[in-house]
């Protein structure tokens, strides 16, 4: 879909559930179609482990193997499409509709190979998030690109946290080296380390991107699912606040910010594209992606960035759509600490360092 036109445009409930976005655009899909059906032999699809919740058997053939500390691997033909895994998310939230919740982490591996970069596809995201258009991979499109194998992964039965409504808490990329926009990646994805947390539970969602058989890239999402019996903590005093650095850099974000990401992301939680869908999880306003806002400063920090690096965020409070945030920066010898903040009153968005 095209982005919309005007800033209030919204959703309605049947956009919500069909997906009003792709994670892919008209010339990714193709190009994705063309190198699979090149690379692979044909064969019948059919639902991974019976469980994509997709009517149409769209579902990539699997393989099953041993993946590593004894989760089980499932090796996928190619990319899964997120629309329907939005979907039986959305779903699952319907009382009588949404399966039980495992008491741990799925003891699972999903693994796709040779995962090609559409250029046209690279140079959309770059110039949503601030990128320059090079055929350098920014570290943050590596999340997009294996995000579709995370999204399988956390709409899995069982999966302890509920797609709909989780809260990203934080992001922690890793670059081994540089990866050039003709590279092949193969990406495997499992989630580690569920552990309770004063408003529910949070745990770890790693994707790691090889070529060649050598890891060239890891990031590590933390994610947060609210339970209601959780005590909630108590809230912090905003006196309590340090005051912000200061800024170097204004943004305005404006609502199709929402809609423009989800498009090049394949992230459309309805919390950051429709006002209906922001409100039914207790958000006034949709919310810029948290992934957004790493990859709008990252791209801040560009010219300054080493061959390889370790950028660590966490995400404070929403941004929402529209509003105006302040960008600061500064060095620490090699590395960089940098945050954003509301620019009308200091509440902190996100803080993050490269090391």
């Amino acid at each position: 879909m095209a982005p919309r036109d005007h800033e209030d445009d919204d959703l309605t409930l049947h956009d919500l559930i069909e997906g009003p976005t792709r994670d892919l655009t008209a010339a990714r899909a193709a190009a994705l179609a063309r190198t699979n059906a090149a690379a692979r032999p044909t064969s019948d699809d059919h639902e991974v482990d019976g469980t994509s919740g997709d009517p149409q058997g769209s579902q990539p053939h699997d393989r099953r193997g041993e993946g590593a500390v004894g989760r089980r691997r499932v090796e996928l033909d190619g990319l899964p499409a997120s629309g329907a895994l939005y979907r039986r998310a959305l779903l699952g939230v319907v009382p009588g509709v949404g399966g039980r919740r495992g008491a741990d982490v799925p003891g699972l591996e999903l693994a796709v190979g040779g995962v090609s970069v559409d250029q046209r596809h690279l140079a959309d995201y770059d110039r949503v998030c601030g990128f320059r258009l090079t055929d350098r991979l920014p570290a943050t499109y590596l999340h997009v690109l294996g995000f579709p194998l995370s999204l399988r992964l956390m709409t899995s039965p069982g999966f302890p946290i509920p797609l709909t409504g989780v809260v990203h808490v934080a992001n922690r990329i890793t670059v081994r080296r540089p990866v050039e926009v003709g590279e092949r990646v193969d990406f495997h994805t499992y989630a580690e380390n569920l552990r309770p947390h004063e408003r529910g539970r949070q745990l770890d969602v790693v994707l790691v991107g090889s070529i060649g058989g050598e890891e060239v890239w890891r990031g590590v999402s933390t994610y947060l699912g609210k339970e209601r019996a959780s005590g909630g903590g108590p809230r912090r005093d905003r006196a309590d606040r340090p005051e912000p650095p200061a800024f170097s850099a204004q943004w305005r974000v404006m609502p199709r910010v929402g809609t423009d990401y989800a498009r090049v992301s394949g992230d459309h939680n309805p919390i950051h594209t429709s006002k209906l869908g922001a409100r039914l999880f207790g958000f006034p306003r949709p919310i810029a992606h948290g992934m957004w806002s790493k990859a709008r400063c990252l791209a801040a920090l560009e010219p300054r960035l080493p061959e390889a690096y370790t950028v660590d965020v966490a995400f404070k409070l929403p941004v929402p759509l529209p509003s105006t945030v302040a960008f600061s920066a500064s060095p620490n010898g090699a590395d960089w600490d940098f945050a954003l903040h509301s620019a009308r009153d200091g509440r902190p968005h996100l803080t993050g360092s490269v090391r």
